[in-house]
């Protein structure tokens, strides 16, 4: 097969749903190279800091509802909605739900 679908409703959340919800779907989509993620925060919500230079992976995240901060060390850069953030291994990140209304994001990674 030269290609495969897969959506949120195929895999297990790994948070809590009173956060949100992240669905992993490169297992269930048999992807080699790149990771792709759905995620949603309720307002308050945030997910965790972290970087990935260790791995020497690096992460776009498309807004696809709502509107999300991401923290970038001592900036801030927020994203509406269709809006997108490329972010290099090294960068020091954290996404925060700092609005009154779930924001849904797809996240892309790969080295």
């Amino acid at each position: 097969m030269t290609y495969q679908t897969a959506s949120p409703e195929d895999v297990e959340s790994v948070i809590d749903e009173e956060y949100g919800g992240m669905w992993f779907l490169r297992d269930a989509l048999d992807a080699e190279a790149v990771g792709v993620t759905v995620l949603e925060l309720e307002p308050g919500a945030k997910g965790k800091e972290h970087d990935h230079a260790g791995d020497d992976h690096e992460e776009v995240y498309v807004v696809v509802d709502g509107r999300v901060d991401v923290d970038c060390g001592d900036d801030t850069v927020t994203l509406e909605r269709n809006e997108a953030i490329r972010l290099s291994p090294d960068q020091r990140r954290q996404l925060v739900n700092r609005g009154d209304e779930r924001a849904r994001l797809v996240l892309a990674g790969a080295p």
